[in-house]
């Protein structure tokens, strides 16, 4: 049996920790999969050019995909720290960079790491309109 390479091990992470979340919120259908594996195929080859970056590219693939729904279905994942107002959408932090999670702008709080929103409790991690 061939070694997990780190680039392969990278990739098989950054899906894992996305599929997580969207399951989390209930959104993980068979099209929303699939943009989290047309991400992990985007940054295989950015990360291939760039291998030094392996650690950032789970926080990218989450970006890609929140992106893609935002085009698609709505803000995603919403925000289960405030209550009052608009939903909003978290955003992943750092935007490039080592162990990525989801921040609440709004409140300036982190609410969980990415890979994590099923035990951050809270409102629904649903679609909103944009």
């Amino acid at each position: 049996m061939t070694p997990i390479t780190p680039l392969e091990q990278a990739l098989h992470s950054a899906r894992a920790l996305v599929l997580a979340d969207l399951v989390a919120g209930e959104v993980a259908e068979a099209d929303v999969v699939s943009m989290v594996e047309e991400s992990v195929v985007q940054r295989r080859w950015w990360v291939e050019q760039w291998p030094e970056g392996s650690g950032y590219v789970a926080g990218l693939v989450a970006q890609d995909v929140q992106d893609a729904l935002l085009e698609s279905y709505g803000r995603w994942p919403l925000c289960p720290v405030c209550g009052a107002g608009d939903p909003h959408a978290l955003e992943v932090e750092p935007e490039l960079g080592p162990d990525p999670h989801w921040v609440c702008h709004k409140a300036g709080v982190r609410v969980a790491a990415l890979g994590s929103l099923g035990s951050a409790g809270g409102a629904d991690d649903g679609f909103a309109s944009s």
